[in-house]
């Protein structure tokens, strides 16, 4: 099953501003939802520099890969400190 069939991405921002105008100390949450049974599965609180980036890369691999390898690749993700 395809990974984007599977999970669902859902994206908050701490504020109305876009990531590029936004206040460097806003967080915005992003979490991944299994569609099936409508539970998070994955969650992380960044900053909305940090989101914007995490934000790609899950749409990209959720085009990309199969739920399984998904779920691998993404649940050792530790949220920004995974960034640098």
């Amino acid at each position: 099953m395809r990974a984007k069939a599977r999970y669902r991405l859902v994206v908050r921002r701490g504020g109305l501003a876009p990531a590029v105008l936004a206040a460097p100390d806003r967080a915005d949450h992003v979490e991944v939802i299994d569609v099936d049974d409508g539970e998070t599965v994955l969650y992380w609180d960044l900053l909305a520099r940090d989101a914007k980036r995490v934000v790609a890369m899950l749409r990209a691999d959720l085009d990309a890969m199969d739920a399984r390898e998904f779920f691998e690749r993404w649940a050792s993700f530790e949220g920004d400190a995974d960034l640098r």
